[in-house]
């Protein structure tokens, strides 16, 4: 890129190309602000990127096997595009609206994910799209059948401003715990709903309002409907087409990009305590704004840790998941109970069915909280539903968040991505830094759906 031909002035700088970030540059560039955005990489996505399989080796093992010898077992290089953080996207979730109300679907393709499971007393069972899998489904006896079609369709039919389909209950007062009570639904059955379909990763939801699992349940809900099979949606290549797509748009409109581009040094105006953001020196020069929005390994000094680590190991199969039929793709989810864990643990398996690996192959990601001192015997019970895998990477990241809203020094950072299997955390990250960087709620317009997914 000629120094020359670059602005130096712009409304807002990015720094970073994660999801998050590339989903703002291009929110905010189809609102009409000046953007810059740069990342130190030299590929997009930043923490949750795509890469091939000898990037992979790069990343995690020291001593790689040859390339003749990689080709020879795994395929060519250019037909893996592995996820270094898993996730699905919800059918009618968050994210997929701001793909919907940006057009962003133009330049992505989806596939619908097969089907979601769930593992109970050492097997894993598909959790029920319909109501035909519901009657048939072992997870639950012929009473406890009834009792949950009660509950699914008190879901369905509750509106806000008809009393007499609240069922006696009140979302703002009542606990989870009390509407699965009003039901009579058992342990089994709550533990399916509250993880499997609510994805929440713990049973601390159970003693709080019950609003929040409600919307969770009729989320899971309307976006099995849609589709059938599975409420998630994959895009073709991998995660990392996101960023690219939102890049993309905000190219469109005006946002320039920078790859491959380190920050020399970050920029202030004012003193000490008072000092806002005023740009970045780079070695393609200096660029000044407002304000900046950036990613945690930017700014380490103005995060903090939550705390908490994810591990993730991504397994590389040849063959699909054993009791799971053939399927191309899917989601298991370990209740943490049945493991005797605080957290539940996470799988996402996608295949060459979705141009993320060579023919024949499975990637296979397990994402969980750490609990101990030891977190990969922590992952035991996903490696054994399994079966074989031909090889192994595995990673550990500390989760952190900013310790300011950014209204002090301009400076708006994201949180890291958490362990969960979706995208509904990371899109209000980022409703939430849109808020505070414009004063104003991000508001997705009614459109036409565009969203076409293949099954």
């Amino acid at each position: 890129m000629d120094q020359e031909t670059i602005d130096t002035e712009y409304d807002v700088i990015v720094l970073g190309t994660g999801i998050t970030e590339c989903i703002l540059s291009g929110l905010l560039s189809v609102d009409g602000k000046k953007v810059l955005h740069i990342d130190k990489q030299d590929h997009y996505g930043g923490e949750s990127a795509s890469v091939t399989l000898s990037q992979l080796y790069d990343k995690f093992k020291k001593s790689p096997i040859s390339k003749e010898d990689r080709e020879a077992k795994f395929g060519k290089d250019r037909d893996w595009n592995v996820d270094l953080i898993p996730k699905f996207l919800m059918v009618n979730g968050e994210l997929t609206n701001i793909l919907v109300h940006t057009d962003v679907t133009r330049y992505v393709d989806f596939k619908q994910v097969t089907g979601s499971y769930v593992f109970k007393q050492g097997k894993i069972y598909k959790v029920p799209a319909n109501e035909y899998e519901a009657i048939s489904s072992p997870l639950m006896g012929i009473f406890e059948k009834r009792r949950m079609k009660k509950f699914l369709e008190w879901i369905s039919s509750y509106k806000e401003d008809e009393l007499n389909t609240h069922q006696g209950l009140d979302l703002d007062k009542n606990t989870m715990e009390e509407v699965y009570a009003k039901f009579g639904l058992g342990n089994s059955t709550k533990e399916f709903i509250g993880h499997a379909m609510a994805l929440w990763t713990n049973d601390e939801y159970l003693q709080q309002i019950a609003r929040p699992s409600f919307e969770r349940i009729l989320l899971y809900c309307q976006s099995v409907a849609r589709y059938g099979k599975s409420p998630y949606l994959y895009p073709m290549y991998g995660l990392g087409e996101l960023p690219q797509g939102f890049a993309r748009l905000s190219a469109i409109y005006g946002g320039t990009y920078m790859l491959d581009t380190p920050i020399e040094e970050v920029l202030y105006d004012g003193e000490a305590e008072s000092k806002k953001f005023k740009g970045v020196k780079t070695k393609l020069g200096t660029f000044t704004a407002p304000l900046v929005i950036a990613d945690p390994t930017y700014f380490p000094d103005k995060c903090k840790s939550t705390g908490q680590k994810v591990i993730r190991a991504i397994c590389v199969l040849n063959h699909p998941i054993p009791g799971a039929g053939d399927s191309d793709s899917l989601q298991i989810i370990i209740p943490q109970s049945q493991v005797n864990r605080k957290n539940d643990i996470y799988i996402a398996v996608v295949s060459a069915a979705h141009n993320v690996c060579s023919k024949g192959h499975y990637l296979a990601i397990i994402s969980t909280i750490v609990e101990t001192s030891q977190p990969h015997v922590e992952l035991e019970s996903a490696f054994k539903l399994l079966g074989p895998i031909e090889e192994k990477f595995m990673g550990i990241a500390e989760i952190f968040e900013p310790k300011e809203d950014g209204s002090k020094d301009n400076i708006f950072l994201s949180r890291s991505y958490d362990a969960s299997s979706h995208f509904e955390s990371m899109t209000d990250d980022v409703k939430d830094i849109y808020f505070r960087v414009t004063g104003h709620p991000l508001v997705l317009k009614q459109r036409e759906d565009s969203l076409q997914a293949t099954t």
